[in-house]
């Protein structure tokens, strides 16, 4: 990793409010494209996972689903639920920053995309009883999308849009829809 990467990800954690939200752009536009240090810092995101700070958890999960596609050893597919325990974060904006940046882990290869959608879907199923659970719905079925748009598989379309329709409130149902239009 060069020095910049390595100031950019010790900023992210420690520089004042517009150096770390500079940092977190820079990070995030790093890991839109394969990189080959993603091990260099894989534990240390994983360890922030459940730091005290709910910026540093929404960060570390967000980080970690761009650097999937640069995990040649897979190791996303044993991490993942370590991840997916922050998409029911106390903090709601931590829990739905890190549920939206999902996708980007199952576009690292099929194992990750089956697991995604297998983690999306049950959730979509089971998650009437939280709170804000159509935003989560919404986001779900905007993860599913943004698969679709990358894979062009009617397999995910088709399961959204089953998903959608088991969604008894005729307006949530028509605003997931819109989704896909």
């Amino acid at each position: 990793m060069d020095q910049a990467m390595e100031l950019a990800f010790e900023q992210s954690k420690t520089g004042d409010k517009d150096e770390r939200y500079q940092s977190y752009q820079t990070i995030v536009a790093a890991t839109d494209q394969e990189v080959s240090w993603a091990y260099e810092v894989w534990d240390q995101l994983i360890e922030d996972l459940s730091h005290k700070d709910n910026h540093q958890r929404s960060r570390a999960s967000q980080y970690l689903a761009g650097l999937a596609k640069s995990d040649p050893d897979k190791r996303m597919l044993a991490d993942f639920p370590k991840i997916w325990q922050v998409t029911y974060d106390e903090k709601f904006v931590t829990a739905r920053h890190t549920l939206q940046a999902l996708w980007k882990i199952g576009i690292a290869g099929s194992e990750q995309k089956d697991m995604l959608l297998t983690y999306l879907s049950d959730r979509f199923k089971v998650c009437e009883n939280e709170k804000n659970y159509t935003l989560i719905r919404n986001d779900i079925i905007q993860n599913m999308r943004n698969l679709y748009d990358y894979f062009a598989s009617e397999r995910i379309k088709d399961l959204a849009l089953e998903l959608i329709e088991t969604v008894d409130d005729v307006k949530y149902q028509k605003k997931y829809l819109k989704i896909w239009k």
